[in-house]
């Protein structure tokens, strides 16, 4: 039917961040949940708030579904479209240049950034999709990415960090050939520890991000990815191998072999010994 077949769309566009530098699908989103929209800014959370009643409507509707159905057309033949580096490299040098990075700012439907970091992560990313440069990026996904900041009715300022549910963020889980979730196992002294594999769609490319609320590992250790920049120095320390080294075996374990890593400063050092070992 042609609105099962559209909804499919819309979830394709719901779960690539290019919503968040394209804004002609803004109206799309608005039409579903205004109120929703304007607050989240969350394709995907708008989608799976609309009521199924709503949705049959609005995709019965020829004038919506001609607008939503040529947005599809345009953010697909884009994707599919040469960019500059493919017409200024035919036989380009390079396949594959990893970027590692503690935090992404993409989107405020992917809050796991904090500040001026995540933000040279995100813009370069954003970047070098619309440019085609092959990158593809690796990151952690943190229960609690960054907190926000409100004033108290005694004019203090208090810091709250709002809970990331995985299935309300523009994620999807990364599954090996036979559909098993892929997952990225550490042997620590006495004990594994297990990394769940999420891919984010970036316009042309994928951003991969590692965390560790597996149900196989030890509840201790499930808050390793809990907070950004959280805990003391030995967390901090865990979080950077997860990243580095957990981030390399990711890369190998999808069959990526990358001639250039780029580190987006030293939290993503330990990657150098993952790759000359």
């Amino acid at each position: 039917m042609r609105d099962n077949s559209l909804y499919k769309l819309l979830v394709e566009l719901a779960l690539n961040v290019r919503f968040s530098w394209n804004h002609k699908g803004d109206f799309l989103w608005r039409t579903l949940e205004p109120d929703l929209w304007d607050r989240t800014r969350n394709p995907w959370v708008v989608l799976q708030t609309t009521s199924k009643g709503k949705l049959d409507r609005l995709l019965q509707d020829p004038q919506f579904y001609q607008k939503a159905a040529d947005l599809v057309a345009a953010e697909r033949n884009l994707a599919e479209a040469k960019g500059w580096f493919q017409n200024q490299y035919p036989d380009p040098p390079l396949s594959h240049i990893a970027y590692f990075s503690m935090e992404y700012m993409l989107s405020e439907a992917l809050p796991i950034y904090s500040g001026g970091l995540g933000n040279v992560a995100g813009d370069q990313l954003k970047a070098a999709s619309d440019l085609g440069v092959p990158i593809v990026a690796v990151g952690l996904l943190f229960q609690q990415g960054y907190f926000r900041q409100v004033i108290n009715k005694e004019g203090r300022q208090e810091a709250f960090y709002p809970f990331n549910s995985p299935s309300q963020l523009p994620i999807t889980p990364v599954r090996d050939q036979s559909g098993e979730w892929l997952r990225v196992k550490f042997n620590f002294p006495g004990y594994p520890i297990w990394l769940r594999a999420w891919q984010v769609e970036v316009g042309r490319l994928k951003l991969y991000l590692l965390d560790s609320n597996d149900p196989g590992n030890y509840p201790v250790h499930r808050g390793i990815t809990s907070e950004l920049y959280g805990g003391g120095p030995k967390l901090r320390l865990i979080q950077e191998i997860m990243l580095g080294i957990g981030g390399y075996r990711l890369l190998t374990m999808l069959g990526i072999k990358p001639e250039v890593c780029h580190l987006n400063e030293g939290h993503a050092a330990f990657a150098i010994l993952e790759r000359v070992s």
